[in-house]
């Protein structure tokens, strides 16, 4: 398979990221408390891509092999709760701007723990990811005045978070197959969530029927499509591309917010949005970016 297969599903799984933000404030607005809604998503997310293991091609994994990829399921599960614990202070556009921020953090990962030192063409690609997702959330206009520092705080949390699980995504056991090793890595994920915060909406039978909708959209897009995506295309990207990629999920997310919540989106927002695209295009389309890369990687 070509690279550029790869950096799609690792693209498409920052898409299914940006899904997430709308629909939970629309679970907010409904009266569901965090706990629910995050023990919701990874419960049925977790049903659903075991589910799927019966009918694809399993291998036989040892106790430490399981054991590892479930702890690499933990960054995953902390980050809905960091991220949606964002969400509880800021808007959504606020709230991404600072989960956004895995993407540098991604990078001095890659390099401090991997030593790979970044490219050029991967900190200019960084700058205009950045300088678009600032456009993109109006921090320009009045993205400030709904800041909290609780809500920041929460929000770098979560972007630390999910720069190690994208790390960890491209690192733990690459032989297992990749819906096999995301049923695991979401088990990981419910253990994490369950542990913090029991699963007392299974107790009672209106909150459950009320939040089972929101826990199915939640848990496909949220549990089950970033992790498969993120275990077929990181081994071949890497951490610190793949970083790069998954920023799609800030369009998305702007994009949801406007159909969905009926949020105005000025032209500015928009020219952030676009000039996002570009850095993922430079990023990947510069002749010395994603294929000669990964080449070096493997000499």
């Amino acid at each position: 398979m070509k690279t550029w297969y790869y950096a799609l599903f690792v693209f498409l799984g920052g898409c299914s990221f940006g899904i997430l933000s709308t629909f939970v404030k629309l679970a907010y607005s409904a009266g569901f408390s965090m706990a629910e809604v995050t023990g919701s998503q990874v419960l049925f997310g977790t049903l659903i891509i075991w589910v799927l293991t019966l009918f694809t091609k399993k291998v036989r994994v040892s106790p430490l092999q399981v054991t590892k990829i479930l702890l690499g399921g933990f960054p995953m599960g902390l980050t809905g709760i960091l991220y949606y614990h964002s969400l509880e202070t800021l808007n959504a556009s606020l709230a991404i701007i600072f989960l956004f921020q895995f993407i540098w953090i991604g990078t001095l990962l890659e390099w401090g723990i991997l030593k790979k030192k970044p490219s050029i063409v991967k900190v200019i690609s960084i700058i205009i990811l950045l300088t678009g997702s600032l456009l993109g959330a109006g921090i320009f206009t009045d993205g400030l005045q709904s800041m909290t520092w609780q809500g920041a705080a929460w929000g770098m949390l979560a972007a630390t978070s999910f720069s190690t699980f994208l790390m960890i995504s491209s690192l733990v056991e690459k032989q297992v197959p990749p819906i096999q090793r995301s049923a695991i890595l979401s088990s990981g994920a419910m253990i994490v969530t369950f542990l913090l915060f029991p699963p007392l909406f299974l107790m009672d039978g209106t909150t459950l029927v009320g939040i089972t909708p929101f826990g199915i959209i939640l848990g496909v897009f949220g549990v089950v499509l970033p992790p498969l995506l993120f275990s077929i295309g990181m081994p071949h990207i890497g951490p610190g591309l793949g970083s790069i990629l998954t920023a799609s999920e800030l369009p998305v997310a702007l994009f949801m917010s406007a159909i969905v919540l009926s949020e105005t989106v000025d032209w500015i927002q928009w020219a952030g949005v676009i000039l996002i695209l570009i850095g993922i295009l430079f990023s990947n389309l510069h002749p010395f970016s994603i294929n000669k890369e990964f080449k070096k990687q493997k000499e």
